[in-house]
Formats: C-alpha cells, sequence, structure tokens
C-alpha cells in the first residue's frame, strides 16, 4: 500500500525538556521523512493539558476523516482513543513508555494525588487504553507491566526509542570539562551521569554507596534536575565528596554535547522504586552515539536499551561491589571511551538510529489499516 496519512498526536512535546518530550519530537520529525504525518502536540507543559484535552478532541474529530491511522505519543490519550473509537472504524495506536500503564499511588503521600492515580488506573488501563488497536512499547518490561494490568499481550508489539546519531556529536577537548565544572580534570577519570534526577535513576544511591569505594582518581559528573536533586546533594554531604561530585542541574545542550563526547564512562545505576519505572532510557543511547560507553543496571528497559559487551555493560540493581569491581575493571586496561567508543557507537547506528526505527513504526501502522 501507498504510505498512510497518520496523525500523530502528542501532549508532551519540546520545548517543554523530557523523555518522552524528547522521543515524540523526533518520532513525529523522522516518521515524516518517510509518511505523510500531522503532528498535534501540547507545547506548554502539563499545566496545559486541561485545555489541550478538549482542544484536541476537537481538533481531532475534524481532521480524522482526511487520515487514514492515528498514533499517540503515550497512553494518557488514551481517552481520546475512546472517543474516537465511538466514532469511527479508524486504527488507534499509542507509543507506551511505562509509566503511562504503571502509575499508581505507591509512592504518593497527599490523599488527592492518590484519590487522582486510582481514578487513571480504574479508567486508563481498564477502559481507554482495552479499545485501541495496538501499543508500540519501547521497552519488554512495558509488555510485562501492561500485560499484568490486563491488557491484550496480542496488541503489543516492541520497537525501541531511536537516537539521531549525529545529533550529539561535537569535536571537544577533554580540558573543555574545566569550564563546565571549574574543576582541573588532569589525571581524573569522569564518570557522568545525565538525565532527569528520579529516585529511580539511582544518581543519590551511586553518590552514597558506590563512589565512596572507588579511589580519588574518580569524579562524577551529574547533569540535570528534577525531583531527586536534594537528594542528591544530600548524598554527597553525607559523604563528604564535594570535591569529587559536580551536581550541574540543568545544563545548556552545547555544555551536555560536551560532556557526552570527553567524559571516560556514562552512569545509570537505576534502583527498583515501587510506582516507578525506566521503560527503555533514551539517554544511554545518546551518550553511546557519541563514543561513550555505558554502565547501568540490569532492571527494566535499560536491558533492552543495553546490550552486554556491544554498546555497553549490564550490572546487578543495587549491587554496589558489583558496580566497582566493573567500573575498575573497565578503567584497568585505559580509557574506557578509546577502549570501546567505536564499538559502541557503531552499535547504536546500526539497531537504534532514528532512520531504522521510524521505519519500524510505520511497518506496524501500515499493519493495522484495513
Amino acid at each position: 500500500m501507498n504510505n498512510p496519512r497518520i496523525l500523530f498526536i502528542s501532549r508532551a512535546y519540546p520545548p517543554v525538556v523530557g523523555g518522552i518530550e524528547n522521543q515524540n519530537y523526533e518520532l513525529g520529525k523522522w516518521l515524516g521523512e518517510i509518511a505523510e504525518v500531522k503532528i498535534i502536540a501540547n507545547k506548554r507543559g502539563r499545566k496545559f493539558l486541561p485545555i489541550f484535552a478538549p482542544y484536541v478532541i476537537i481538533k481531532t474529530l475534524f481532521l480524522l476523516p482526511k487520515h487514514d491511522a492515528v498514533l499517540f505519543g503515550d497512553g494518557v490519550l488514551a481517552f481520546l482513543g475512546w472517543v474516537i473509537k465511538l466514532v469511527s472504524k479508524k486504527p488507534v495506536i499509542s507509543v507506551l513508555h511505562g509509566l503511562d500503564i504503571n502509575y499508581n499511588s505507591a509512592s504518593l503521600n497527599v490523599w488527592y494525588e492518590k484519590f487522582l492515580v486510582s481514578i487513571y488506573q480504574n479508567l486508563w488501563t481498564k477502559h481507554f487504553l482495552p479499545k485501541l488497536d495496538k501499543y508500540i512499547a519501547v521497552g519488554n518490561e512495558t509488555i510485562r507491566v501492561g500485560v499484568s494490568h490486563g491488557l491484550d499481550e496480542k496488541k503489543f508489539v516492541f520497537i525501541p526509542n531511536g537516537v539521531d546519531t549525529e545529533k550529539f556529536l561535537v569535536d571537544a577537548k577533554r580540558s573543555d570539562i574545566e569550564k563546565i565544572i571549574e574543576a582541573p580534570v588532569e589525571n581524573k577519570k569522569i564518570i557522568l551521569t545525565s538525565g532527569r534526577l528520579a529516585k529511580r535513576k539511582g544518581a543519590a544511591w551511586f553518590i552514597n554507596n558506590v563512589l565512596p569505594k572507588l579511589s580519588e582518581e574518580f569524579i562524577y559528573v551529574v547533569a540535570g534536575d528534577g525531583p531527586d536533586r536534594k537528594n542528591v546533594g544530600d548524598a554527597v554531604k553525607n559523604t563528604a565528596l564535594e570535591k569529587r561530585v559536580f551536581i550541574l542541574g540543568r545544563i545548556p545542550d552545547a555544555d551536555r554535547n560536551i560532556l557526552f563526547n570527553t567524559a571516560d564512562l556514562f552512569v545509570q545505576p537505576n534502583i527498583k522504586i515501587p510506582g516507578d519505572m525506566e521503560g527503555f532510557g533514551l539517554s544511554v543511547i545518546e551518550a553511546c552515539a557519541c563514543r561513550l560507553p555505558v554502565l547501568a543496571s540490569a532492571i527494566e528497559g535499560l536491558k533492552d536499551a543495553i546490550k552486554e559487551g556491544q554498546n555497553g555493560f549490564l550490572v546487578e540493581s543495587g549491587n554496589a561491589d558489583a558496580y566497582v569491581q566493573k567500573i575498575n575493571e573497565l578503567f584497568t586496561e585505559g580509557n574506557p571511551r578509546e577502549i570501546y567508543g567505536e564499538r559502541v557507537r557503531q552499535f547504536v547506528v546500526d539497531n537504534y538510529s532514528w532512520k531504522h526505527i521510524a521505519q519500524k513504526y510505520l511497518d506496524e501502522i501500515k499493519k493495522t489499516i484495513r
């Protein structure tokens, strides 16, 4: 069949910063290179959703006759799929990231937040999501969680997140890091974590449990902001590692790219948090695209993003000694970037480039069109 006309709807989109926002932007961009794609996006963040919701319902119903299929950027939009299915037989597909299924009240303390989550779980996972024709899961853990919530396993297909393999590459020198962290890096072994600081990401855990067991040559750079930033800062104070940990907060993209292209090792030390999960781990493949090897926890979606010995390494989540052993091992023969960098980047180019991932999306969308 000819390339379908796709209505792509995203409730989380740049300039708002976040993993889903970035994934939705790239998906819409690259899918638009190989198909006819119309994008309706909320570019103003969560606070604008009460206004965006009624607008997108009206806009979608108006545009629906001109399109062959509807693609949602995440499962929160499943309510719109329910509305579409009341008036049309057009196929509706949703990307599922994990938390849009598994979000629950286990880690919440405020009663009204628990109440809202209870409504979400009862309406979305039991009534709205089941009406959709297909789920494109960014990780196999997302499929497992979805099935555990009663979603039809036959509707699931796994397609990993993609990365623009050229977007983050820059010509940078190691000394450029000194301008960012305002400290010397000569003779240092630089470990990097970049992304949203959520508790599940494990940055605070890593500072408390792993870094003190590494030699003083190792420094840890944490780029990003989020709800767990205070805990990360407290971990630095608790361990008295102010001279070895550099918490940068949200930084310009140019600085992030310098870090991606000059650090020695990227770590994603995720830990298990009830009600929270890593759907895939986009930042790890962004790092890999810059020839930066990754050491990550063998948990949830990170097991889909990182393939042992090909674009990184996996260790048991929450096992500090395993992290220490593997980090020391990786640096024994020299700089991990110099040893593994080219292999890591090539694996990402071959398996996670958006050119390949967008084609997989298009193939699955075509299968749903009758």
